[in-house]
């Protein structure tokens, strides 16, 4: 059989169709597309301009911050430090009242200036930064006797973490002797009756911790200052968060309290009996 025969009127659309098939015409130029990259581009160019924008916002809230080292702690003297430790005070405190603060308040005086340091405040430098500004620097193996008394050391260390405790500790170990500890006295795997049996057993000549590990075994009698000639804050340590001692609330009102200690403030000031705080 043969194909159905189509209608008159549908087999002229059909011949017009084939004129216009072989025709071939060229399709007409899209030019709507050639907009969207240059959109593109525009929003790109935004972004890398926000970014940049952030860079420079954030830049000036690290300055002075690179390699682990806060720069800025090494260039104040006794005046600087004070106002720095009271404005950290303030920024870590605001419920606190102008009576509160005042009695946390550490005085210009009781910071030894070591601005005169020029090296890099970091870790393998600290042994001859004790050895420079250890107020009996004439006697060669003064850091490296410990008083008799066990537990009463004449250096203590304040640092942030159990971590920077054991680097630290490594690092000054070349004080040690049989007659002297250099004692780590905070980690997370030792506990605070731990700690307090370490203490009333050892000749501790240089004790490292954090300020609340401190101020507990001070508190409790166990860590005597007695014979404390110093106070060494590592205070332009950073970790990698860049954040430093003097940055965490947590660790900020802790240390302010432990210099504040009765039988430590009074000693800023007396003669034999003095305590400085250095600032590394």
């Amino acid at each position: 059989m043969g194909s159905p025969a189509q209608p008159k009127h549908l087999a002229k659309v059909g011949k017009k169709r084939r004129r216009e098939d072989e025709e071939d015409p060229q399709p007409p130029e899209v030019t709507a597309p050639i907009a969207i990259p240059a959109a593109a581009d525009e929003s790109g160019t935004k972004k890398k301009k926000r970014k940049r924008t952030k860079q420079i916002i954030e830049d000036p809230k690290d300055a002075g911050k690179k390699d682990g080292i806060d720069e800025s702690i090494g260039k104040m003297d006794g005046p600087l430090l004070a106002d720095f430790f009271a404005q950290q005070a303030k920024r870590h405190n605001s419920e606190l009242t102008a009576v509160e603060l005042d009695d946390i308040y550490i005085p210009e005086h009781a910071f030894f200036d070591t601005t005169s340091w020029k090296s890099p405040r970091k870790l393998e430098n600290l042994p001859s930064f004790l050895k420079v500004y250890s107020r009996n620097k004439g006697s060669p193996d003064s850091l490296s006797t410990a008083p008799e008394e066990n537990g009463s050391p004449h250096t203590i260390v304040i640092t942030l973490a159990g971590l920077r405790a054991a680097d630290i500790t490594r690092s000054l170990r070349q004080f040690q002797s049989k007659d002297c500890a250099v004692a780590k006295l905070f980690a997370k795997h030792i506990k605070l009756a731990e700690a307090k049996e370490f203490v009333k057993k050892t000749r501790v000549g240089i004790g490292i911790g954090t300020p609340v590990r401190l101020n507990d075994l001070a508190s409790s009698g166990e860590l005597s200052l007695t014979h404390l000639k110093r106070i060494v804050i590592d205070g332009s340590y950073v970790d990698q968060k860049n954040r430093g001692i003097f940055d965490m609330k947590d660790l900020h009102l802790p240390l302010l309290q432990f210099l504040n200690r009765t039988d430590l403030r009074d000693r800023y000031t007396s003669g034999d009996n003095r305590v400085q705080i250095l600032v590394f």
